[in-house]
């Protein structure tokens, strides 16, 4: 593998086309402002670099990078590439990848709107996001050990492991289809209405009117926190571990409780004797 060292550019697509190379201690930035500096190479590992101008890797083809800083005019940093791996690495771009499949993040730490965007096969570990709009659209997501903070996450996803994570978030897992959140805790308002086919296994759940509209919802030994009108029209099997606020209107199913709860039934029920309470 070729080796490129210590160099600073800001041409238009700087790098185009390379394959089978080490860059090191590379430095995208200049008044030149051009675009695009690694588009369509493969087999390259960027090490040790940063990043100042947009659009650095699309269209690359088994990328790796690591020890790098990317700065928030570093925009739309991954795009249209497949087989990334991001190793300790700093981004604070926003629309940070998209469209891309088999990506392995580690060790990394991302502030972005819109990062993961219709990106499958992610694999996930000892990192940090924040921002609105994360993962909308992917498929096959493997993540252990994040800390998320921001809005209207993992909406549209399909085939989400997600375990020993903080998710700070709003509007989680709206559509989502075939999730399992395990050992985890989950804030947030209105938590995966519409969800199809979702799973909590010892988490810690809080906020307002979650899990309403959700088909094949199950809980498993879960805790729910200042949780008020709670499984409305939703298909819900599960235990509770101490009390809820408040159960409104569930469709069908089972839920067991150790605690307490209000029982919301109003006029517009449409469970049909389908649902029962166990303390």
């Amino acid at each position: 593998m070729k080796k490129i060292t210590n160099i600073k550019t800001d041409e238009e697509r700087a790098f185009y086309g390379s394959k089978d190379v080490e860059f090191e201690n590379i430095t995208i930035d200049g008044p030149v402002d051009g675009e695009s500096a690694f588009k369509e190479c493969s087999d390259i590992l960027v090490n040790d670099s940063t990043f100042n101008l947009r659009y650095p890797f699309w269209h690359n083809t088994n990328l790796e990078i690591k020890n790098s800083t990317m700065t928030d005019l570093c925009r739309a940093a991954f795009w249209y590439d497949d087989t990334v791996v991001i190793q300790n690495v700093k981004s604070n771009g926003v629309k940070a990848l998209r469209e891309c499949k088999n990506v392995t993040m580690t060790n990394s730490e991302f502030a972005s709107d819109e990062i993961f965007w219709k990106v499958d096969n992610i694999k996930l570990k000892d990192s940090s996001i924040t921002g609105p709009y994360a993962f909308f659209m992917s498929s096959n997501i493997e993540i252990n050990n994040l800390t998320f903070k921001g809005k209207y996450s993992f909406q549209y996803v399909k085939n989400l492991h997600i375990k020993n994570s903080v998710l700070d978030t709003k509007d989680a897992f709206w559509h989502a289809e075939n999730v399992l959140v395990e050992d985890s805790v989950v804030k947030g308002e209105y938590l995966a209405w519409y969800a199809n086919g979702i799973t909590f296994k010892n988490c810690k759940i809080s906020g307002t009117q979650p899990l309403c509209y959700t088909k094949g919802l199950k809980f498993i030994d879960c805790t729910f926190e200042n949780c008020d009108l709670c499984f409305e029209y939703s298909e819900v099997e599960g235990n509770i571990i101490g009390d809820i606020v408040s159960i409104k209107n569930p469709l069908s199913g089972t839920i067991k409780i150790s605690g307490n709860t209000e029982m919301i039934i109003d006029e517009h029920d449409r469970s049909e004797g389908r649902f029962k309470l166990i303390k």
